[in-house]
């Protein structure tokens, strides 16, 4: 049997594709609602209790959960039969912070 031997991506290009999967997540106010919320609350909370914040329905709630987690912007981890989000903030800092950075760099401050 033979397998494929995988390439890994050149870096600029794992790059863009970190920042297109943050920004995308980021795209919605949902999602960057239950950053925030994540954030407020110790950067963990269980799927019931960020559920608990919204007025949409389960199922709206946990696709933005996995458009958040498909980013890296949070990590789950199961706890008996609850799933825990953790937030991950070093992703966002690293993969969004650093792409505002660009612009700083180039032109001073931002402010």
């Amino acid at each position: 049997m033979t397998t494929k031997a995988t390439k890994a991506k050149p870096r600029g290009l794992a790059e863009l594709e970190a920042l297109d999967a943050v920004f995308a997540a980021l795209a919605h106010q949902s999602r960057r609602t239950i950053l925030i919320v994540l954030q407020a609350r110790g950067g963990e909370m269980t799927s019931g209790e960020i559920a608990g914040r919204f007025d949409c329905s389960w199922p709206t709630t946990t696709r933005h959960l996995r458009v958040l987690e498909d980013a890296g912007l949070v990590h789950v981890a199961l706890r008996g039969r609850e799933r825990v989000y953790q937030l991950d903030r070093e992703r966002l800092r690293r993969v969004a912070g650093r792409w505002i950075d660009r612009f700083a760099d180039a032109a001073g401050p931002l402010s």
